[in-house]
């Protein structure tokens, strides 16, 4: 998954991405504990998902390309209620692909966050025509608008 992950969104080659390590991983616990969801299908995560709450102002920075990725996260503050939530990754190994895997639990995560906050939008800064295509997705299942942010 991290050899995935590192072919798609290329993070150590851009400082302005967040780099996902076991620092960040306890601060997205801290957020919510449903920001981080994996399917293991017996051997080992076969998919996983990364999202971050956040408030509408952050978003509209990160979407108008005024803050990085790595910003958002770091000025996200902890202990508030979120109306924003970055769809930041989804990565499924490629023979599990095309299953729903990645919807499923992305899915699951919005509505656990959305008990908890009251989320009025969706968004996210696609690298791949299957990541333009699960946020069509999502925004077709859920009551939330999807805001994409450009290249």
């Amino acid at each position: 998954m991290l050899q995935l992950a590192d072919e798609v969104f290329a993070v150590k080659n851009d400082p302005a991405q967040l780099d996902i390590n076991q620092e960040v991983l306890e601060r997205l616990m801290r957020i919510h504990p449903a920001t981080v969801q994996e399917y293991n299908y017996g051997n080992g995560p076969v998919a996983w998902v990364l999202l971050i709450p956040t408030t509408l102002e952050i978003m509209q920075q990160f979407l108008d390309d005024t803050i990085s990725e790595k910003e958002l996260f770091e000025q996200t503050p902890l202990a508030t209620k979120y109306e924003a939530l970055y769809l930041c990754s989804a990565l499924v190994l490629q023979e599990y692909r095309r299953k729903g895997i990645a919807k499923q639990l992305t899915l699951q995560a919005i509505e656990s966050i959305g008990k908890d906050h009251p989320l009025k939008a969706l968004f996210v800064w696609t690298f791949s025509k299957e990541g333009d295509l699960g946020a069509e997705a999502l925004a077709h299942s859920t009551a939330l608008t999807v805001h994409k942010r450009s290249k």
